[in-house]
């Protein structure tokens, strides 16, 4: 009967991340090309309130089902900070810039956020800053640049207000992920989604009343394309995105988000038939290859050889 040989859990655990890292990248670069379609119906904060009611019914829905129950006292404090930050304002903030910037602009400025993340995480979590990852987010960022300006283009555009609003997101995205962080050693992925999801659309209810009156006008595509928002790249993706950032240090899950305007290109050339040009395309590559670069690790120094070990201790 042949042996049944099992990963060491270390092994099995980082997989399992990565694959979780992997999924929430997908969706999250899916999001924009569901936004499009949603932002032209509603307004940006109707937008996010109608997402993250959709994301807190299905994520409520499973976790009554695994009867998790409510998180630790201890780990309130991070569920609110990345509730109100990444849940509520990041979102908000997002959704109105990009009415005052063009995509390119707005891509350039948010992906700030993982650069921010891993100098709040070397300050206050105290994580290391390795080469490589420094080094990955250098050559990642760079990629970002380049499909920002790509999709700019002559008819880009930008406003003062949208800058400031798409670098707020920025800012919000970093400050949420890294108050998260803390939360998720004391309370599972679930429970920090779900209750972060329901804070942030609890600090979305003043936009309730745009959001009735647009539902009631808004096109069955576009309210669609919002409920996909709340269940998949919310509910799903923030999930599998805190399992990952469990697991690994909150420096490297920023880098990881780098491979989404690479993404975002590969889908808009599949599902909308944009064809990229060649910065494009470059700048994606460099995207995927930073991603690849800050994750990597050093290979561990070799073992001396037998024949040198054994030179030595003749020598002796």
């Amino acid at each position: 009967m042949p042996r049944t040989v099992s990963l060491p859990r270390t092994v099995s655990s980082a997989r399992l991340a990565l694959a979780a890292a992997g999924v929430t990248v997908v969706l999250w670069a899916s999001a924009f090309v569901s936004i499009r379609s949603a932002g032209a119906a509603y307004s940006p904060g109707a937008l996010a309130l109608g997402r993250l009611l959709a994301g807190t019914a299905v994520l409520g829905a499973v976790l009554l089902a695994r009867r998790e129950g409510l998180p630790p006292r201890a780990a309130w404090p991070g569920i609110l900070a990345s509730g109100v930050l990444w849940f509520g304002v990041y979102m908000v903030a997002l959704n109105r810039g990009e009415q005052e910037v063009d995509a390119g602009t707005a891509a350039m400025l948010v992906n700030v956020g993982p650069i921010l993340i891993a100098l709040l995480g070397a300050r206050f979590l105290k994580e290391a800053l390795p080469p490589r990852l420094l080094a990955g987010m250098a050559v990642s960022f760079a990629g970002a640049v380049a499909v920002g300006l790509s999709m700019s283009g002559e008819a880009g555009h930008a406003s003062v207000l949208g800058v400031v609003l798409c670098l707020l997101a920025a800012v919000a995205y970093a400050g949420g992920v890294v108050a998260q962080k803390p939360a998720l050693a004391r309370a599972s992925a679930l429970q920090v989604t779900t209750f972060g999801c329901a804070t942030g659309a609890v600090a979305c209810l003043p936009f309730a009343g745009q959001l009735v009156t647009e539902a009631a006008r808004a096109p069955l595509t576009a309210t669609a394309s919002m409920v996909y928002l709340g269940v998949f790249p919310t509910a799903l993706a923030f999930t599998t995105w805190a399992y990952a950032l469990a697991r690994t240090t909150a420096g490297r899950m920023g880098a990881t988000t780098y491979a989404v305007p690479a993404l975002v290109v590969l889908m808009a050339w599949a599902v909308l038939g944009e064809l990229p040009g060649p910065l494009t395309l470059v700048g994606g590559a460099l995207c995927l290859a930073g991603v690849a670069v800050s994750r990597s690790r050093p290979r561990p120094s070799a073992p001396p050889a037998p024949e040198t070990e054994r030179h030595r201790q003749e020598s002796r």
